[in-house]
């Protein structure tokens, strides 16, 4: 694992301020850290901290989707306007042509609210998240958010990644099987497989376990921007698409489990990762995308799987191969000197190809 350590070390070294990542590799497992958890005190990164795993709370949202269809209280051809009418409407919008099947894809035209409302970009992109980051939201509210403009395309015909897909996913589930999407997340994931460090945060605003310091530049993109500690926010902002707090031991043991076929039915199974193309979408690059998950091709021409999250001060990365058996789990609690490019030296560690193994 020397290599994954020098990655590691390396990613430090170009000023991020810390990093770990676990392996597991069949019955083996290793876990590494550089850098440190806190900027002020040197605390250094430890084994078993929580952290917030952002968008890979989509996997885990897919995931129960999916239970909830095996189960026979949800099918992947409803359509939104079914479990949540008048929702979806305005504007070009209409929930009566889409299905759960766009949402989890990411193919409905929804157009995400995080990125493409001016309004929301001032509060989250620039240092005004500084304060808006405690702003409390319902899932309802954001979505109508979207609702402000016209679809990207019509439904089931391109990909483009939106917000607004997992937090109707999210409302769906709770009417499905009425109960509460934290509810349905515990009933069926975390208690099954015991996963005692990860939960839905809720309109929570601290990390109820051990953990790092978050830390961003705002605004966003500017190098040469000051650093901010923002590990509190209200994480009602994400919910089913964004708010959940994990750890890599349980990232591990989830991942495995989903790409192993643990969760569901075979016939799921190839649902799950049956994937479309990313491309002209400004998405992350040589990319194909699942149901809250992706396959991505590695700047060294391996093909890896599973999924990534990122927020401001956090971004964390799951990547494993297709049965699950060989797996990488890595966070970084910093948001600057392009942190996809420091997962891509963990995992070109971990996943060579075939011809220099």
């Amino acid at each position: 694992m020397n290599k994954i350590q020098d990655a590691l070390e390396q990613v430090v070294a170009e000023g991020l301020p810390g990093i770990v990542a676990e392996v597991h590799d069949g019955d083996r497992s290793w876990f590494g850290t550089a850098g440190v958890a806190d900027i002020e005190t040197g605390r250094a990164r430890t084994q078993g901290e929580q952290f917030h795993i952002g968008s890979l709370t989509k996997a885990f949202t897919a995931t129960v989707a999916f239970k909830l269809v095996d189960e026979h209280r949800l099918r992947l051809d409803d359509t939104v306007e079914q479990w949540l009418p008048g929702l979806v409407r305005g504007n070009g919008n209409d929930g009566s042509v889409i299905t759960v099947r766009h949402l989890l894809q990411q193919t409905s035209g929804i157009v995400n609210y995080a990125f493409d409302d001016p309004d929301m970009m001032d509060r989250y992109v620039t240092t005004g998240y500084l304060t808006h980051r405690f702003d409390k939201w319902t899932p309802e509210q954001l979505i109508q958010i979207a609702m402000k403009y016209p679809p990207y395309f019509a439904p089931g015909t391109a990909f483009r990644y939106s917000n607004a897909n997992y937090m109707l996913l999210g409302l769906i589930i709770e009417r499905a099987s009425g109960c509460s999407f934290a509810e349905e997340l515990s009933r069926l994931i975390l208690h099954p497989l015991g996963l005692t460090g990860t939960y839905l945060a809720g309109t929570e605003t601290t990390i109820s376990g051990p953990h790092p310091r978050l830390y961003t530049k705002l605004p966003a993109g500017d190098p040469d921007a000051k650093v901010y500690d923002v590990t509190e926010w209200d994480a009602s902002l994400g919910w089913a698409a964004g708010g959940m707090v994990s750890t890599t031991g349980d990232l591990g043991r989830f991942f495995s489990a989903l790409l192993g076929g643990e969760l569901f039915s075979p016939a799921l199974q190839a649902e799950m990762w049956a994937t479309v193309s990313t491309e002209g979408a400004g998405w992350i690059p040589n990319t194909r995308y699942g149901m809250g998950t992706f396959e991505q091709t590695l700047p060294n021409g391996v093909t890896v799987f599973g999924g990534g999250g990122a927020l401001n001060g956090s971004w964390t990365y799951v990547m494993g191969t297709r049965d699950g058996k060989r797996l990488v789990v890595c966070n970084v609690n910093g948001d600057w000197v392009n942190p996809l490019a420091a997962f891509f030296k963990v995992l070109e560690a971990e996943f060579l190809p075939a011809e220099t193994r």
